[in-house]
């Protein structure tokens, strides 16, 4: 077996060229070498091997079949196992060894068939990097699913012996000097995503698999890579102004900064303060977008029709589509910038520097799972027995640490896979989730009578009047929808004293 480690960017057809003459210090790069590749993936009908987390290719390149298998992980390196086969089948007899062995048999071998397929030209050039040695790989193609094709234009860089730290100081030449930005998804996922017509849809947070053998560490880096791979999959439905793609995003940037606040007693790296900083910085460009985006679509809208006159009406949500667009531009705006693309890459390497930092970083993660969720509950029971008597800030800080042991919950569910203890979580998951709603509408409705009482104070001397009254509307209907909050989430407070954890 090997494993694959690789960063991968992507960037423009016109930009590949540029390759040709990069330059990075201490580095030497030698003559290139071209090659045509294609590759035909195979699965079942029903996605036996996606659903199980592998890949099966064979590749036809210099008159040979290559058949490589690969495992899906959520860490940056991945297992790849290869075998030479006579044509352009799967030969499933070739799998010891390997994790599909553990799935193999002669009906899988009879439902199998080609799913998509690409076609890369490849140019390839060695690096040598201090006392490393990476091959730097251009490649220029499409994938071809059910029909519908899209481009592959990419570089890879892959560690084929040495340091990690020199991969990252030739990826970091790449990204500053060529503007490329770091691109998570393999070929694979894509042809699937192509083949379900899912390639230009919001990404989705996906399930983390973590297991009692794994260290705290470990399971922070899964619980990282996975989050990290959910918010920079959002960034082409960020450039298209897709407000669900803000708000996906927004949700892994949130994930992750999270798993940063969980695990903070045992990361490592001087660089932890940085990195929390622009996580945050890219999180506040799109808030505005998403914010505005669900007070038009849920406040403003399904009351629009009750308020008379009219011409307030129209006036706010005119109003309010202006001011989505603009903070939709803001979100585009920030992900095309150069700091984007460099968060991407220091996020990269800051996760796979992570060797943990005191005793609690060694510990089995189930033993510092089961302990986080004790600790961080007990503190929402304790704080929330003053929730009658809180300020909205306070309120506010409460419902962010209810939102972090919902993630916690998220993360931990795979290593608590009894029934009895998934009902627990489930649960815990519940009442977390009321308080959470029941505080989170409270915030909302401060943040909307500012914005309601903005949108009417600066409009023009014709519609003020109109917009004051419409502003006036939303803002007292939204209050009365408030008034049994308080009490709902003091109730669930008091619930979550029965969760046994």
């Amino acid at each position: 077996m090997g494993v694959e480690t690789e960063v991968k960017f992507r960037l423009p057809r016109h930009d590949l060229s540029a390759l040709a003459g990069l330059k990075v210090p201490g580095s030497r790069i030698g003559e290139g070498s071209e090659s045509d590749l294609t590759s035909t993936y195979f699965d079942t009908r029903k996605r036996k091997l996606r659903r199980h987390g592998l890949v099966l290719r064979v590749r036809q390149a210099n008159g040979k079949h290559i058949q490589t298998v690969k495992k899906a992980s959520e860490n940056f390196g991945r297992g790849e196992w290869e075998s030479e086969i006579t044509d352009g089948s799967p030969d499933l007899g070739k799998a010891d060894g390997t994790p599909l062995r553990e799935i193999s048999s002669k009906k899988l071998q009879r439902k199998l068939k080609p799913i998509f397929k690409t076609s890369v030209h490849r140019t390839t050039f060695p690096v040598r990097s201090k006392g490393s040695e990476i091959e730097l790989a251009i490649d220029r193609g499409k994938i071809v699913a059910a029909g519908r094709s899209s481009r592959i234009e990419e570089v890879e860089l892959e560690l084929k012996r040495g340091s990690r730290r020199d991969l990252f100081q030739v990826a970091r030449a790449v990204e500053r000097k060529l503007a490329a930005e770091l691109y998570l998804r393999g070929k694979a996922e894509r042809g699937y995503d192509l083949l379900d017509s899912k390639d230009e849809r919001p990404v989705f947070a996906q399930p983390i698999e973590l297991n009692e053998e794994m260290s705290a560490i470990e399971a922070f880096k899964a619980i990282a890579h996975s989050a990290l791979r959910h918010f920079s999959g959002n960034i082409d439905a960020v450039r298209k102004l897709d407000p669900e793609g803000v708000h996906q995003m927004r949700v892994g940037l949130r994930r992750l900064r999270a798993a940063i606040s969980l695990f903070s007693k045992i990361l490592s790296g001087a660089k932890t303060e940085h990195i929390k900083a622009e996580l945050k910085w890219l999180t506040k460009e799109l808030a505005p977008a998403r914010e505005i985006d669900v007070f038009l679509q849920e406040k403003v809208e399904p009351v629009a029709h009750k308020i008379n006159p009219r011409r307030g009406a129209r006036a706010i949500e005119r109003e309010f589509a202006g001011r989505r667009d603009e903070a939709l531009d803001r979100a585009r705006n920030a992900v095309n910038s150069g700091r984007s693309r460099t968060l991407l890459v220091d996020l990269l390497e800051w996760i796979e520097a992570q060797d943990g930092s005191g005793k609690k970083a060694t510990l089995e993660v189930g033993e510092f799972a089961a302990n986080l969720l004790s600790r961080r509950v007990k503190k929402i029971r304790k704080d929330g027995k003053t929730l009658q008597e809180m300020s909205p800030y306070e309120r506010h800080k409460l419902r962010i640490n209810v939102k972090k042991v919902r993630y916690a919950v998220e993360f931990f569910e795979s290593l608590f896979p009894g029934k009895r203890e998934q009902r627990e979580l489930a649960r815990l998951s519940r009442h977390l989730k009321k308080i959470q709603g029941a505080l989170g509408s409270l915030n909302d409705f401060i943040a909307d009578s500012k914005m309601a009482a903005d949108a009417a104070l600066n409009a023009p001397p014709q519609d003020r009047r109109a917009r004051a009254f419409a502003s006036g509307f939303i803002v007292g209907h939204e209050a009365e929808q408030t008034k049994p909050l308080m009490k709902a989430a003091s109730k669930e407070v008091r619930a979550l004293r029965a969760c046994a954890l």
